[in-house]
Order: C-alpha cells, then sequence, then structure tokens
C-alpha cells in the first residue's frame, strides 16, 4: 500500500487519486459534521457546490430535507444548520437527508469524483479510516480540503493521525509529503495548542468556535465510516 496526501481542493489532479482510495479531510469542519449526523442517524448527505443547488434540491420535500453548510464560516441564509457538529444532533437529523454545501468540504469531494473509492474522515473517526482503508488493500490518497485553496495545519495533522494508524495495522510506502504528516502529528501531541498556531486561528476565535474546535480534536469518538458513492454519501 502507498499513501500520499494532496495539501488542498485546489491541488487535486485526476491522475493523483484515480483508481486510488481517497480520504477527504475537512476536520474543521465539514467531514466532522458529515460523520457526526451519520453516527446521529441522518439516512444520507448529498453534498453540492453551490447555495441554489441545496436550496433547490431541499425545495422538492422540506420535510424530508435539511440543508447544512457554510460560506466564510457562517451560517448561510435560509439554512436549517451551519457547519457546526454540534448542531447535527439526534433530534435535528434523525431519518433526514442531509443537503450540504461548503467553502472548502465539498469542493474537495466533488473535485475527488475519479477516486475508485471516497470515505469521509476525521479526528472522532479517524481509525475506522484507517481499519476501512486497510481491509480495502489499495494506494490511498489523503486529500486535505485547506482552507480557500491554501495548507492547513489541523487537516494536515488529521492525516498524519490516520497514517499512524494504519501503519499499525500493516506495511506502507510513504511518500515525502506523508511521511511530514505522520511527524507532524508525532511530534504534536496537544493537536488543539498546534491548532492555535494556525493561521485561520483568528476566525474560530473571532466566531466562538472553540467549542466545536475542541470536539473536532476527539479521536476515535464515532465508528461509522461515511462513503461516497453516485453523487450521495452514506454509512458502510
Amino acid at each position: 500500500m502507498k499513501i500520499d496526501v494532496i495539501i488542498s481542493a485546489d491541488d487535486i489532479k485526476d491522475e493523483k487519486i484515480v483508481d486510488k482510495s481517497v480520504v477527504i479531510v475537512d476536520m474543521l469542519r465539514a467531514t466532522s459534521v458529515i460523520t457526526t449526523a451519520m453516527d446521529n442517524g441522518c439516512k444520507a448527505v448529498i453534498p453540492v457546490l453551490t447555495v441554489e443547488e441545496a436550496l433547490e434540491i431541499a425545495g422538492r420535500d422540506r420535510k424530508k430535507y435539511i440543508l447544512g453548510g457554510e460560506r466564510n464560516a457562517l451560517k448561510i441564509p435560509e439554512f436549517d444548520c451551519s457547519n457546526s457538529p454540534l448542531e447535527y444532533t439526534r433530534e435535528v437529523v434523525k431519518d433526514k437527508i442531509l443537503i450540504m454545501t461548503t467553502t472548502n468540504g465539498t469542493r474537495a469531494i466533488k473535485r475527488s469524483a475519479a477516486a475508485k473509492n471516497m470515505l469521509i474522515g476525521a479526528l472522532i473517526n479517524g481509525a475506522k479510516v484507517a481499519d476501512k482503508l486497510v481491509s480495502l488493500r489499495n494506494d490511498v490518497t489523503i486529500v486535505n480540503s485547506g482552507t480557500s485553496g491554501q495548507f492547513s495545519m489541523d487537516d494536515f495533522i488529521c492525516s498524519g493521525y490516520i497514517i499512524k494508524r494504519i501503519l499499525e495495522k500493516t506495511e506502507v510506502e510513504l511518500t515525502d509529503i506523508s511521511k511530514t504528516a505522520l511527524y507532524v502529528y508525532e511530534k504534536n501531541p496537544d493537536i488543539v495548542g498546534f491548532i492555535q498556531n494556525a493561521s485561520h486561528y483568528k476566525r474560530i476565535q473571532q466566531l466562538d468556535l472553540y467549542d466545536d474546535l475542541k470536539y473536532c480534536c476527539k479521536k476515535d469518538i464515532i465508528k461509522g465510516v461515511p462513503e461516497y458513492l453516485d453523487g450521495v454519501i452514506k454509512l458502510l
């Protein structure tokens, strides 16, 4: 098994993901939202690129669908939920289909359509994502959604954690960037403290999202591994 890492949605190229098992990581916060919503009984998630498309789909049956996501970390007008995983409680999402659009995460999902398999990963389900990747016996590319096309420290350390858990179960060949992600994870056991050095941490402070940060930095509190297939995300 070979493991590679792509550092932002803007850096996705088909030749890096075709025939690979891809993991989409946007731990702050889209993939944490998806994983949490599905763990709380959400039937499926449909990621879309635009607010207009999300509203059009949800408008077909507002009892069936809920709208979630953000633009520039803020809740979108007319949407039911923002991009905070703490909003996606069982009372809100059970038996619903979530239509979701975000600045980075859903774009990374859509741009990775050439992958053989596409899993949704975060720290909160990292161990189970690693287990699934080992069982697939395929080369892996971990796609960091990044922040507005730029490298994101939080996605990178999350990638390092997933790599660490894979290495505990099988032998792998790491690219230089994968080795670096693993090194960053191993040298920074205080993940919250590490992320506080990130450029977009100021945005987290401005919007009072520290509770989201603490939640998204928890490891392995969820056992489900959502998978994207034919435009829809469901639990494996």
